[in-house]
């Protein structure tokens, strides 16, 4: 499975990679309430500094690069499906908290763990507005504003069938 898009760097004023990203930070608890997945998503990194716009700039397809322990926090679901709502196509971080990988994965949206993606940001490596390729079976990403190739954590078998057939559930019933 491969993807390709434009990346969102989630850092701070001084380009540094932000960690910690916690649930609340990607999904505000007041809008729990929320049921609409479409609505969902104009509330996506609203309680994360300097992000609160990302829903506005965001497109589909694109593609977000985070820091370590990305989805921190609670097991609220709305943290996974803003994103989906928003049409984004992955989350590369250098680590994602437990719960928050199970629920990306089981709701068939595509992450990769990328250890040491925190330096590589702030040696310049990645920016917002790069363009990259991934290949989620082989863990294989490309800069192409670079032209330089990394090598993330690969998706495990049963993360790739479960991103297939849409979700665990349809996974499931597969």
């Amino acid at each position: 499975m491969k993807i390709a898009g434009r990346i969102w760097v989630l850092a701070d004023e001084e380009g540094k990679p932000i960690h910690d990203i916690d649930t609340d930070q990607i999904y505000h608890n007041r809008y729990l309430a929320i049921t609409d997945l479409e609505e969902m998503g104009k509330y996506a990194l609203g309680n994360l500094k300097g992000w609160e716009d990302f829903p506005r700039k965001a497109r589909p397809g694109d593609i977000i690069f985070a820091g370590r322990n990305f989805g921190a926090g609670s097991s609220r679901q709305h943290a996974v499906d803003c994103f989906k709502a928003l049409g984004i196509a992955a989350i590369v971080a250098e680590s994602f908290g437990a719960i928050y990988k199970r629920n990306a994965i089981n709701s068939a949206l595509p992450i990769i763990e990328f250890p040491g993606l925190s330096l590589l940001i702030e040696k310049g490596e990645f920016a917002s507005g790069d363009q990259v390729e991934i290949d989620m079976e082989s863990g294989k990403i490309a800069n192409l504003r670079s032209g330089k190739e990394y090598r993330a954590k690969p998706a495990s078998k049963v993360q790739l069938e479960i991103l297939q057939a849409g979700g665990l559930f349809a996974y499931g019933r597969g």
